[in-house]
């Protein structure tokens, strides 16, 4: 990463998300351990969903629950969490035998797994887990070839199902963190540095998320501006960063954003009318800057979050990024509700002509 004038800016609340790959024999458990020791807390496992394309014809998404770790310290105030991730493939070996004990359930509604994870337990052993939900339906599991439980309703409808999990999917390791609002590094490192005295390594796919406040965000001549800003450098800072070729699930924004908020009379709209202004367009929030979560005011989420850089195992470099980062979204910030012009250079970057 070029070192050349780095940011000044104070870094504000953080939360990060770092795609980490287990040693074979190891998983997301073992670094779940071994932070839980270092921190002086608890491990508790969970239900982690996720959704994964589908093969099956009219079933574009399969919708999944895999094991994730939750590391709490005393009072139950979550640390950090190990989770999958199914975008991290290329280092695992497909057809490794399943281990006992991990498995994953599947669905193509995830309302079945939002009403599952509310009455299933995830310590349970795969045998088990699933007689609550289908309980729900006044059925019982039915045990299928390799070891896989199938729900269906009264009816033989599929609701779910649950398999052991294949191919080494337990060494994948998405670290999350929880909020960081004051010693960046300090904090960071505490959980970075029991994945290098693991031998954790970095994804063929790896990426790093880094998710920053959206409050002070919330104006729409602020958005404006950042929008426009990300437009005109995007391309600029990706190579700045190095972006990971290999990541999966990023991308533009449709450009019906740019026409909204350069449409005569945004900048000065209350957020809440500049929000409803922006839900129109189809935003997601696979791609390289996720206005998502801000844009529909998501419970527990409300971040603009960016997927860009890549994998760096040394906590500096993180904190870094992160700080350059933080300096464009200050220089966003409301100008009196007007556009601000977006400067040629910035922080050593040089943008596409024109605006």
């Amino acid at each position: 990463m070029n070192h050349e004038n780095s940011p000044k800016a104070a870094l504000g609340k953080i939360g990060l998300e770092i795609e980490l790959m287990a040693p074979p024999g190891k998983s997301r458990k073992d670094l779940a351990d071994a932070i839980a020791s270092r921190l002086g807390g608890k491990v508790r496992r969970f239900f982690h969903p996720q959704g994964e394309p589908s093969k099956v014809p009219n079933t574009p998404v399969f919708e999944n629950l895999t094991l994730g770790f939750l590391v709490e310290d005393s009072q139950g105030n979550i640390l950090a969490q190990c989770v999958d991730d199914l975008t991290l493939q290329d280092d695992l070996k497909q057809a490794h035998p399943p281990i006992p004990g991990w498995y994953r359930i599947v669905s193509d509604d995830a309302r079945f797994l939002r009403l599952g994870m509310r009455h299933m337990d995830a310590s349970a052993p795969l045998e088990t887990v699933l007689d609550p939900l289908a309980a729900l339906f006044g059925s019982t599991p039915q045990l299928g070839q390799g070891g896989m439980y199938r729900v269906g309703d009264d009816h033989g409808t599929p609701i779910a199902m649950g398999a052991p999990l294949p191919g080494e999917r337990e060494r994948p390791c998405e670290l999350v963190s929880a909020p960081i609002s004051e010693n960046h590094l300090e904090q960071l490192e505490a959980l970075l540095a029991p994945a290098r005295e693991l031998g954790f390594t970095i994804p063929a796919e790896g990426a790093i998320h880094i998710h920053f406040d959206a409050a002070p965000l919330c104006s729409a001549a602020t958005f404006a501006n950042l929008v426009r800003f990300l437009g005109i450098y995007s391309d600029a800072i990706r190579e700045r960063f190095a972006t990971n070729p290999n990541c999966r699930r990023l991308g533009r924004w449709p450009v019906e954003i740019f026409e909204v908020i350069t449409s005569e009379g945004f900048t000065e709209l209350d957020w809440e009318a500049a929000r409803k202004k922006l839900s129109a367009v189809k935003l997601i929030k696979y791609c390289d800057f996720n206005l998502f979560n801000m844009v529909q005011s998501l419970s527990g989420k409300h971040t603009f979050e960016v997927r860009i850089f890549p994998v760096w195992m040394e906590s500096e470099k993180i904190i870094e990024a992160a700080s350059f980062f933080s300096a464009i979204l200050d220089w966003a910030k409301d100008n009196g509700g007007k556009l601000k012009p977006v400067p040629e250079e910035f922080l050593g970057l040089k943008g596409i002509t024109g605006e």
